[in-house]
C-alpha cells in the first residue's frame, strides 16, 4: 500500500514498508526511505506511485475554489463529506486528495481547524481577502514597471518626489522603495549608484544637504509663527564704546570689547555680550525654537541659524546702536593681573563692527612686532588687548611661541566654486578675542559655582572634552572651569548659562537649580545634536576638499605624516588614510598622487610616490572649538 501524507508544508507520497501506531516506514517515490508520522498521512492507495501525484494536482487544477467554498456547509467539516458532496458520489483516492490538496492551499476561502478538517471563511471576511490579494496583484505590477523604468535609466515621477527620502529615511514598506530596491538589487548597484545613473543626484552637495534636513529639519528651515518680543527700555547705557572682531559674513554677532583708564592707574575691560535671553521669556515659542534648533549650523557657503533673522538683528550687536548685553568687567593692572571682577545687565554702545579682512592688514604679527606708524580704528586699543591676551595665555600655561603654527581653513562657494583660505591660528585678532573669551567663561563658571547655581559646562580630562552641569577643570585650556556663556545668538547652551547669571545678578530663583532633570536633557540632546551637526560640517568640507582637487586641476598633493597610515593633506583641512605606506616618522612629508576621486560616494584613492623631508608637526588641539571668535563663521564652526 501506498500512503498520501503532509510533511515541510507540502503533500508528498510513499511505499509502505512498516508500521506502527504512531510512525510509518516509507520508501518515497523518488527512492528515499524515511520515517513519518501517522498523523500526517492522509489516505492510502494501491494505485501507481509515481503516477499518483501528477493525477492529483491535475484534478486539484481544475476545482473552482468558488464553487467549492459554496459547496461547503457553514459549520467545520472533514475533508471526506465536502469530497463526496463535491464529486456526488464515493470519491476516489486522487479525488479524495485533490480536495485536500485544495482546501489546504486556499487559507483565504478556508481555515484549517485540525487535521483534515475547516471551516470556510465568512462572505465579509473573503471579499475583503480577495480585495487585498487584488490590490497586491496591482501593486506588484506598479512595482514592476518602475522597476523597469529604473534598469532603463529612466526614474519615475513618483519615485523622483521621495528619491531623497529613499536614500536617506527609507519606509520600506513603500511601493516606491520596493521597486527601488529591488532594481538596485538586480542592477548590483548601491542606492546611490543607481540615483545618480537615473539623474535623480544634481549634485552630492544638495544630496548631504537633504539627508540632513530630513534628519534635524523635517519641516525646513523656516521658523513658524512666533512673535519679536519688545527690547528692553529700563536697562542703564554704559558710558563704554566698545567694538567687536568678525569675519566679514558674521550676522550673529554676540561678542564686543571695551577698555577704560581708571584713576588708580588700572584698566577696567568690559566683555560685553549680546543678551537675547532679556527678551526670549520661559516657555515662549521663541524659547521652543532655542531647545529645538540648539545651535546655528555652518558648512561651507552657507548656515542654518539657531534664531530668525529678524530676532538676530534686534539682539546682535549692531555697529552704531545701543545694545541689550551683559557685560563682564575686569580691573586690570599695569602689568595684566585681573583684580576685580563686576557683573552688569545694560545697554553697550558699539562703535563698530571691525572685520577680519579689513583689519588683518593693519593689526598682524609683523605690525606688532614693528609698528609701521599706520593709524587704523581703535589702534591702541587692540595692541594693549593682544598684551592683555599674551598675559592671560601665559597665566593659563598655554603659551608657548616655539610651538609649530597651526592654520585654521575657511570655506567659501561662489558659484558651485569653492574658495578655501588658510590663516595662522593664534593670529592676534584671533588670540585677543579668543582669550578675552576664555576669561570670561571661565570667570562666569567660577561665579555660578559658587554661587550654587548650576549651568553647562566644557569639561577635559585624559584628552577626552564632555559637557556636565557642574565645574570640572578644563585641562586643553588650562582653567579650572569653563562655562559656554558667550555665544547665545548661535548655541542654546550659552542661552541658558545667561539665564542662569542673569537670575545670579539680580539674586532671583534661577530657571533650572542643582539636580533639574530638564536642565540634564538640554544638556544631553545639545551635546548630540551639537556633535551631529560638527559631522554634517566636516562632511560638506570633506565634499568641497574634493572638489577643489578637480577644480584647481592638482593631481600631485603633498601631505604630512600623523601615524600608521594617516597623513593629513597639506592646504587642506583633510585627513585621509593611504595603505602601504613607507617607514614614516611623525611630521614626515610626503609626495602623493591622485589615483581617483569619486565626489559622488565622498572618496579618494591617492597613492606616496615619495618622501620629501621633516617638519615639526603641531598637535591637533581638542580645543580649537572652544572659543568664541577664534574661528570665523566662514570657516564654519564659530565658537
Amino acid at each position: 500500500m501506498n500512503v498520501f501524507y503532509e510533511e515541510s508544508g507540502g503533500f508528498k507520497v510513499g511505499s509502505i514498508v512498516s508500521r506502527n501506531d504512531a510512525s510509518l516506514q516509507v520508501d518515497t517515490q523518488h527512492g528515499k526511505r524515511a520515517k513519518i508520522k501517522a498523523a500526517n498521512v492522509f489516505l492510502e492507495f494501491s494505485s501507481a506511485l509515481g503516477d499518483f501525484l501528477p493525477m492529483v494536482e491535475q484534478l486539484a487544477a481544475d476545482i473552482d475554489l468558488d464553487f467549492l467554498w459554496e459547496c461547503c456547509p457553514d459549520d467545520e467539516f472533514g475533508y471526506e463529506a465536502l469530497a463526496a458532496d463535491y464529486w456526488g458520489r464515493a470519491p476516489s483516492a486522487a479525488e479524495a486528495a485533490a480536495i485536500v490538496s485544495r482546501l489546504y492551499g486556499a487559507p483565504m476561502y478556508f481555515y484549517k481547524k485540525g487535521k483534515g478538517r475547516y471551516k470556510k471563511a465568512p462572505e465579509d471576511a473573503l471579499k475583503a481577502a480577495l480585495a487585498g490579494l487584488e490590490r497586491k496583484k496591482r501593486e506588484q505590477e506598479q512595482i514592476d514597471q518602475w522597476v523597469a523604468e529604473l534598469k532603463a535609466g529612466q526614474l519615475p515621477e513618483a519615485i523622483r518626489g521621495q528619491l531623497m527620502t529613499l536614500l536617506w529615511k527609507p519606509d520600506k514598506n513603500t511601493l516606491e522603495f520596493k521597486a527601488f530596491d529591488q532594481a538596485a538589487r538586480e542592477l548590483s548597484l548601491p542606492p546611490l549608484r543607481l540615483a545618480d545613473k537615473v539623474g535623480g543626484i544634481s549634485s552630492v552637495p544638495d544630496y548631504l544637504m537633504a539627508g540632513f534636513m530630513l534628519e534635524f529639519f523635517p519641516k525646513g528651515r523656516g521658523f513658524g509663527k512666533y512673535e519679536l518680543p519688545a527690547l528692553p527700555e529700563d536697562l542703564p547705557l554704559s558710558p563704554v564704546r566698545a567694538f567687536s572682531i568678525d569675519d566679514a559674513n558674521t550676522t550673529e554677532i554676540d561678542d564686543a570689547l571695551s577698555v577704560q583708564d581708571l584713576p588708580n592707574g588700572n584698566k577696567r575691560v568690559g566683555i560685553h555680550i549680546a543678551a537675547p535671553s532679556l527678551g526670549i521669556e520661559i516657555g515662549s515659542p521663541l524659547e521652543k525654537l532655542v531647545l529645538s534648533r540648539l545651535s546655528t549650523v555652518y558648512f561651507p557657503g552657507d548656515k542654518i541659524t539657531m534664531l530668525p533673522d529678524d530676532l538676530v538683528d534686534m539682539f546682535t550687536l549692531k555697529e552704531g546702536h545701543d545694545c541689550p548685553a551683559l557685560s563682564l568687567y575686569v580691573e586690570v593692572t599695569p602689568e595684566f593681573e585681573p583684580v576685580a571682577y563686576e557683573n552688569r545687565i545694560e545697554k553697550v554702545h558699539i562703535a563698530a563692527n571691525l572685520r577680519h579682512a579689513a583689519l588683518e592688514q593693519f593689526f598682524n604679527e609683523e605690525t606688532l612686532a614693528c609698528d609701521p606708524g599706520v593709524d587704523y580704528p581703535f589702534k591702541q586699543e587692540l595692541i594693549w588687548f593682544w598684551q592683555f591676551a599674551e598675559a592671560l595665555e601665559k597665566r593659563r600655561g598655554k603659551y608657548d611661541p616655539t610651538r609649530p603654527v597651526q592654520m585654521d581653513y575657511n570655506f567659501d562657494v561662489v558659484d558651485g566654486k569653492v574658495l578655501i583660505t588658510l590663516r595662522k591660528r593664534g593670529a592676534p585678532m584671533d588670540k585677543l578675542v579668543s582669550e578675552l573669551m576664555i576669561l570670561a567663561n571661565s570667570e562666569w563658571g567660577r561665579m555660578l559655582a559658587e554661587a550654587d547655581i548650576p549651568g553647562m559646562y566644557r569639561a577635559q580630562s585624559m584628552g577626552k572634552v564632555r559637557m556636565t552641569t557642574r565645574p570640572e577643570p578644563h585641562t586643553g585650556l588650562g582653567v579650572a572651569q569653563y562655562a559656554w556663556a558667550t555665544s547665545p545668538l548661535r548655541r542654546a547652551t550659552d542661552f541658558i548659562n545667561q539665564r542662569q547669571l542673569m537670575s545670579m545678578i539680580r539674586e532671583e530663583k534661577p530657571q533650572f537649580e542643582q539636580g533639574d532633570a530638564m536642565l540634564f536633557a538640554i544638556l544631553r540632546d545639545f551635546d548630540t545634536t551639537y556633535s551631529a551637526y560638527l559631522g554634517f560640517q566636516d562632511r560638506m568640507e570633506h565634499f568641497w576638499c574634493l572638489r577643489w582637487f578637480s577644480q584647481e586641476g592638482v593631481s600631485d598633493p603633498t601631505a604630512t605624516f600623523i601615524k600608521e597610515d594617516l597623513v593629513r593633506i597639506d592646504g587642506l583641512p583633510m585627513r585621509v588614510r593611504i595603505p602601504g605606506l613607507p617607514e614614516l616618522a611623525r611630521g614626515d612629508r610626503i609626495q602623493l598622487s591622485v589615483i581617483r576621486i569619486d565626489e559622488l560616494m565622498q572618496e579618494i584613492e591617492l597613492r606616496c610616490v615619495g618622501v620629501l623631508g621633516h617638519v615639526d608637526a603641531a598637535e591637533d588641539e581638542e580645543t580649537e572649538a572652544e572659543t568664541t571668535g577664534a574661528v570665523g563663521e566662514a570657516g564654519g564652526q564659530a565658537g
